[in-house]
């Protein structure tokens, strides 16, 4: 992985220095803070623009057009809340995605399944362990958003989510977020809807390059992706790893998100 990841920058490879403990902390402290953290640089510049290339005629040929009116929960019902609630406030997304038996043999699906990487992300996120997704199509998405389209503003299922920008629209597709919105005790519903009502400052923008390694607390995390801008489209690897090993999606999940079920 030397050629592909920057491991003299990044020593994840080295589990027992104290150059990496040094990294973890900062990744840790970032986290609680601000509810992500970056590894800028973390694929090669020469590597990164080889997973562009790899990707770019796959994406335009095979990928799946995911296109759904949805609110920040995915739900078309939520406990305690009145159907017109600002909180449930409906927005279109839409992107193309390449599924990860589409891409087994690429720089970015090896980047996924390295062990290494596996154990840095579990030792930063305070997990026993961490796996790698056990679902052949969703382990590792790549999702591209071609001028106009964008991501809207959602809240994550799982605790973290962990990203890896491939390549960056020529202007918009910025990463919007706002940190801690909510928690497990209080879903914050008015404070959702003045974020949805462009009415609080809290949102700010997590400008990215590509190469860019990004961690953040997806599920109490509102986030989106704004419109893509200009020419050239945004591609992003999402990497799905979890607290056990074995998951996988239902079949209605995989028809949903991907248009078919294996």
């Amino acid at each position: 992985m030397q050629h592909v990841l920057d491991l003299d920058r990044y020593p994840i490879d080295r589990p027992k220095s104290a150059e990496l403990a040094s990294l973890v902390t900062r990744c840790e402290r970032d986290l609680a803070t601000h509810g992500m953290f970056n590894l800028e640089g973390f694929v090669r510049p020469g590597a990164i623009a080889a997973a562009a290339d790899e990707l770019r005629p796959l994406a335009a040929t095979t990928s799946y057009t995911h296109e759904r009116m949805h609110n920040v929960y995915f739900q078309d019902h939520v406990d305690g809340l009145a159907p017109d609630h600002p909180a449930l406030r409906p927005f279109s997304t839409i992107h193309h995605t390449l599924c990860d038996d589409q891409i087994t043999h690429s720089i970015i699906h090896g980047i996924y399944e390295w062990a290494p990487l596996v154990a840095f992300l579990g030792r930063v996120m305070q997990q026993p362990t961490l796996s790698v997704m056990a679902d052949p199509l969703a382990r590792v998405n790549v999702m591209e958003y071609r001028p106009g389209e964008a991501l809207n503003w959602h809240f994550d299922r799982s605790r973290y989510t962990t990203t890896l920008l491939i390549q960056a629209a020529e202007a918009g597709g910025e990463f919007e977020y706002c940190s801690d919105l909510r928690s497990d005790a209080d879903p914050n519903y008015d404070g959702v809807a003045r974020v949805l009502n462009g009415e609080s400052g809290r949102v700010r923008v997590n400008t990215l390059a590509p190469g860019t390694l990004n961690v953040f607390a997806g599920k109490n995390t509102l986030h989106r992706v704004s419109p893509v801008r200009g020419t050239r489209s945004r591609m992003i690897a999402v990497y799905s790893y979890y607290e056990r090993p074995g998951v996988r999606f239902s079949d209605a999940e995989r028809q949903g998100f991907y248009g078919r079920t294996g």
